[in-house]
């Protein structure tokens, strides 16, 4: 078990409450995102705030990891406004103030837990001592619970297990804001809960923002914010309560999938959410959709 408390509360814990008129963490608009003859995001409007987590929630192939990698400025062909904690995404002083874990682990296989670690510590920092590596190494272990292998080869870990390892690397440095690209996925549901205590950790006691992607449906509610998207595009933009309100279904939507590999996927009720929101934004004197206004400008 991970050192933070393994209790799931009903209600998301509070984040960290930015000032008044704060920049958000990331702001875009018009942001769109064209790869051969597909749009995959179009015409972007939104805002993340800062100190709180946000869900990035869509089934696979709307745009959650494209969207991502424009955020942590590794995305070719962005076109529009996109800014992250006040710079332009991608911008060189970003680098150590941002965290990003993608899909697939990023761990060298033939080092073990700690030195990947250690590697990765190192090259976030050069200037600091072995010591000061080594205790932020341990600190980091602890979080994601990687303490007892972490003399393990990589290559000897479950996949599950790389996953934690990655996190661990993201959370090196303390960064500002932590970019996961479905970081739940295959793990078992008292790990998945573990992991989701950690993160509200690190918005209430650090005041770090957290962009979460997924298409686990029951994890909406564990979030303080949502982005709802389907081919390429934001449909919502909200608070859990505001989207239940709204769509009258989200109540449904942590229903649970027989036979999903870790405990829930993208159910029908999301789809029936996405076409209530749709309706709702459909205007027939121009029979053309409206997209949703952002509520968390600055």
């Amino acid at each position: 078990m991970m050192n933070y408390s393994p209790g799931q509360p009903d209600e998301p814990a509070a984040g960290f409450e930015p000032a008044a008129g704060a920049v958000p963490a990331i702001r875009a608009e018009g942001l769109t995102v064209v790869r051969g003859p597909r749009t995959v995001l179009r015409d972007l409007d939104f805002a993340v705030p800062r100190g709180q987590i946000t869900g990035l929630l869509g089934p696979s192939g709307c745009g959650k990891s494209t969207l991502m990698r424009a955020v942590v400025g590794t995305q070719a062909k962005v076109t529009g406004t996109l800014e992250v904690l006040g710079s332009p995404a991608g911008h060189p002083t970003l680098r150590t103030r941002i965290g990003y874990v993608t899909q697939a682990p990023s761990v060298y296989n033939d080092l073990t837990v700690r030195q990947n670690l250690d590697y990765f510590a190192a090259i976030l920092d050069p200037a600091r001592t072995a010591t000061d590596r080594r205790r932020e190494v341990d600190r980091v272990l602890t979080d994601v619970d990687m303490n007892s292998h972490a003399d393990a080869l990589a290559a000897n870990l479950s996949g599950g297990q790389r996953s934690r390892v990655s996190l661990a690397v993201a959370l090196l440095g303390t960064p500002e804001l932590l970019v996961l690209d479905e970081p739940t996925v295959g793990l078992d549901p008292v790990l998945r809960r573990d992991l989701w205590n950690l993160f509200h950790s690190i918005a209430a006691e650090r005041g770090a923002t957290l962009l979460i992607s997924s298409h686990v449906m029951d994890e909406a509610e564990r979030c303080h914010r949502l982005l709802l998207m389907r081919e390429g595009e934001i449909l919502a933009d909200d608070t859990p309560d505001a989207l239940r309100t709204r769509t009258g279904s989200i109540n449904n939507i942590t229903r649970r999938s027989p036979g999903s590999s870790h405990g829930y996927r993208s159910s029908p009720m999301y789809f029936r959410v996405s076409r209530s929101i749709a309706r709702s934004a459909f205007s027939p004197s121009t029979n053309r959709t409206t997209r949703p206004r952002i509520s968390t400008r600055s």
